[in-house]
């Protein structure tokens, strides 16, 4: 959900609402087109069958609508608010009139289920009456976190359609939450929810209706969780938040709280907490954050700050400083997703380069190969290497599924994919900033300026092409000529070379041609345009194939590189290199990798060809595959052709092998 800060006085920038800014071609067209197309419907099907989720079921069972007991999982509630989402974006933008009918048929049944005073999870709601189940018993029954995922889809709801059904139901259910905050204040002490997706929602709730109620129970959940007593880094309430000073703990519900918190400092200052924030973003991104953008790589983890005596098992944990393995990689894609609400958060708040450039990176590598190319198959988490064959079992299958019995991952990711276009720019008075580049169409209203708009159209092939141009339009005919404006064009940090020109749409003559230093990566580079009806600005971004190696106590991947080109992280499939193993692959340190147009899954992208050097495993001199360790013998190398593709590509074509890092050598093309 992006965060609409247009009502928010106190916010740095401001998003652009979804329906002023739209995809016309590429990447991110064809993602949203998939999932519109095809993963919504998937999963609606997914929650309407009984014998798979059984989340409908539990809200027709909840309202008295049907017979039967609770079944599937305690989060469902929460998964189906997230699909709402998904639903509405995409819904609204192909104006699909069926399927917002049945969205009001979903409210109508949602409303049913609600109780009278505003209470709605459907577990405890149908344990209560078979004494099953009661309410608040266990912050791992979610229900909180249900409420949040409610509150979200309920404000997206009202302003993409203007109804005011769902949001009725989420102000009841806030009005619940109150009391119950209330009366834990009363008792000084409150239980951590878990995942406190609240936190995102009850801004969204400030923001949708100008409620100041909402932003105070913000700021008093926030508050209340220093009155945890006996908490746990699972949660992150073994210390008091102002402490927090390392990333630690369960990955998807440390972004979930940052996140909010950022939303909490973008309505109200406070430096203590923008330090919290500061200190745990720094911790993440210059220790903990695998290339893909990947979060919490264990599947379990003892906490490394708690008690040695008493340490605590932390569930799907960022672990220890560079803890960062690639076969048993954990990343759940949940996590990374709470990843970009954060970075798009911390974005809005400091108009930092870096913001963005995480988030991007989180975006198009780890959450788009989280789903296969046709948008009906899921990574619940995301290796970095696959290997023909482990020795051992993996919580998770080694390739993606239709269905994951721990479902909140799918529905998350396709309210990413519908709303993606909401990344491409923030505002503020002074002009505009570029945040995802992708082909787009978008209406700007500046802040200050009144009703004044223009259009903003961006041409470009990007990520698979550094060549992106703007021009700008009057929004209507009749409109009087445009004032200028500043363009803030974000420079990635991954740039190595970059120009920029500026011409005359008129004349077609070139106004001026920069050619920008390594330092102006990672910054922004400001434009005044001062005439943008006769101006065009043209930035090139040089896409050279790089090599990135990993800090040395990245112990996985000491004496390895891994290939980047743009923003895109690249991997070797077993189907690209003649080998019997890609593990006897090295990439030569001057390797020459040359772009070429790919199809995969039905989808054209941009892979990579090159000279790859394969270790000579004859076994002539007895070298042994199983062994767990033997003789070193430099057995020399020969030449074979290989090809990488985007990682977000991979697992589309059947089981094989998979690899990012792979080992260098300066043996220089035989």
């Amino acid at each position: 959900m992006l965060t609409d800060t247009r009502k928010s006085p106190n916010a740095r920038l401001q998003g652009i609402p979804f329906s002023d800014v739209e995809w016309t071609h590429g990447l991110y067209k064809e993602r949203f087109d998939t999932c519109a197309g095809s993963t919504v419907p998937h999963l609606q099907n997914m929650f309407e069958r009984r014998e798979v989720s059984h989340v409908l079921e539990n809200f027709r069972i909840a309202a008295g609508d049907a017979d039967g007991d609770f079944d599937g999982t305690v989060f469902g509630d929460g998964d189906f608010y997230k699909w709402m989402e998904a639903a509405v974006y995409t819904a609204v933008r192909t104006d699909n009139r069926e399927l917002l009918a049945q969205l009001e048929d979903y409210i109508a049944l949602i409303g049913r289920a609600q109780q009278p005073d505003g209470y709605i999870s459907t577990k405890q709601i149908i344990g209560e009456r078979s004494g099953k189940a009661s309410r608040l018993g266990d912050i791992n029954d979610f229900e909180v976190y249900n409420f949040g995922h409610l509150f979200t889809s309920a404000c997206l709801y009202k302003r993409l359609t203007g109804r005011d059904s769902f949001l009725e139901i989420a102000e009841k259910a806030a009005e619940y939450l109150n009391r119950l905050y209330a009366e834990a204040e009363e008792k000084g002490e409150v239980q951590t929810a878990v995942c406190p997706s609240h936190y995102m929602g009850l801004a969204e709730l400030y923001r949708t209706t100008g409620n100041p109620e909402y932003l105070a129970l913000l700021k008093k959940a926030v508050m209340l969780r220093d009155s945890v007593k006996e908490g746990m880094d699972d949660n992150q309430d073994r210390l008091m938040l102002k402490a927090h000073d390392k990333i630690i703990g369960h990955a998807v519900r440390a972004n979930y709280l940052y996140a909010g918190v950022a939303d909490l400092c973008l309505e109200e200052e406070d430096p203590e907490l923008m330090e919290v924030l500061h200190k745990v973003w720094r911790s993440l991104v210059t220790q903990k954050l695998y290339i893909t953008g990947g979060c919490g790589a264990l599947y379990n983890g003892a906490s490394p700050y708690g008690n040695f005596f008493g340490h605590q098992l932390v569930h799907q944990a960022y672990g220890y400083e560079y803890q960062l393995p690639n076969v048993t990689a954990y990343n759940e894609t949940c996590a990374s997703i709470g990843g970009v609400y954060w970075a798009w958060r911390m974005f809005c708040l400091e108009k930092k380069t870096e913001y963005a450039d995480v988030l991007e990176r989180m975006l198009l590598n780890v959450n788009l190969a989280a789903v296969s190319m046709d948008g009906k198959r899921f990574f619940y988490e995301n290796m970095l290497r696959r290997a023909k064959k482990l020795p051992y079992e993996l919580i998770w299958g080694q390739e993606r599924a239709e269905y994951i019995l721990s479902y909140c991952c799918p529905p998350n990711l396709a309210r990413l994919m519908a709303q993606m276009s909401e990344y491409a720019y923030a505002l503020d008075e002074s002009g505009v900033y570029t945040v995802l580049y992708g082909a787009s169409r978008a209406r700007i209203s500046l802040p200050g300026r009144g009703e004044e708009a223009f259009i903003l159209i961006q041409e470009t092939e990007y990520p698979y092409d550094g060549a992106v141009r703007f021009t700008f339009e009057k929004e209507r005919e009749q409109q009087r000529e445009l004032n200028g404006f500043a363009l803030h064009l974000r420079i990635p940090a991954w740039v190595r070379s970059a120009k920029l020109r500026l011409g005359n749409r008129t004349n077609g003559r070139e106004i001026s041609l920069q050619t920008l230093r390594r330092e102006d990566a990672g910054t922004y580079l400001t434009v005044w345009v001062d005439k943008p009806q006769e101006t065009e600005v043209l930035l090139e971004l040089g896409m050279e194939a790089r090599l990135t190696c990993a800090h040395s106590l990245v112990e996985e991947t000491v004496n390895q590189v891994a290939v980047e080109r743009g923003p895109l992280v690249y991997c070797m499939e077993g189907m690209d290199a003649p080998v019997e193993t890609i593990d006897d692959l090295f990439i030569p340190s001057d390797i020459s990798l040359q772009p070429e147009l790919f199809e995969i899954g039905g989808r054209t992208v941009t892979a990579l060809t090159g000279t790859f050097l394969k270790k000579r495993t004859d076994g002539k001199d007895g070298y042994d595959r199983q062994a767990l360790y033997q003789d070193y013998v430099d057995r020399g190398y020969e030449k074979i052709k290989g090809r990488m593709i985007p990682y977000f590509a991979w697992d589309n074509r059947g089981m094989d092998e998979m690899r990012i890092w792979m080992p260098v050598t300066d043996v220089r093309s035989l």
